[in-house]
């Protein structure tokens, strides 16, 4: 891709919307895309069937706007193999935005990429890594409203004193917990 931790402002929107999905050993997994870009992750669903839904609440689609199909085979492997314990920083995968990030949110996002896999950081101390060490509380709303999780390690951001904070996927915390666990090995 065309830089370490790459994210990216989608120039022009088609339809239809490319949703991935497939199965992991952290439930069911999908990627959005179109044209080749990824546009979203979800994680940790139950079923398959609650993939694409998730994808049209969070980005107000309808079924008809996305179609499911194998678009992106190579990340979905690592994915899949990363749910299996392989450690991968995932810092050659583009991300692409809707539209354009306020800047703290960006550094925010590329400090949060930049957390290796096995370790955490407070919401405090990311907030310092991009830059303004008093938006704690603004890093948690970033971290809960992070379209790339896994790409973006939004799981390996905690509380301070290492509580864990909150996590918006399906399993909530439990998944946290568990990706958190499955790094630490």
């Amino acid at each position: 891709m065309s830089s370490r931790f790459a994210l990216s402002v989608v120039t022009n929107i088609e339809l239809p919307f490319e949703v991935s999905t497939f199965e992991t050993a952290f439930g069911w997994f999908g990627l959005l895309g179109q044209a080749g870009r990824l546009l979203g992750i979800r994680i940790g669903h139950l079923r398959r069937s609650d993939v694409v839904p998730a994808f049209g609440k969070s980005y107000e689609l309808t079924t008809s706007e996305m179609i499911e199909r194998d678009w992106q085979p190579n990340l979905a492997t690592r994915l899949q193999e990363y749910c299996s314990g392989a450690v991968d920083d995932f810092a050659d995968v583009e991300i692409f935005y809707f539209r354009k990030l306020p800047p703290f949110r960006s550094e925010v996002i590329k400090a949060t990429r930049r957390i290796p896999s096995g370790r955490t950081v407070s919401y405090l101390e990311l907030a310092a890594r991009a830059g303004s060490p008093k938006a704690a509380r603004a890093v948690g709303n970033s971290m809960a409203t992070n379209l790339f999780p896994i790409i973006v390690p939004c799981h390996r951001v905690v509380g301070s004193g290492g509580h864990l904070g909150g996590f918006t996927a399906p399993g909530g915390l439990n998944l946290k917990q568990r990706l958190l666990a499955m790094e630490s090995r």
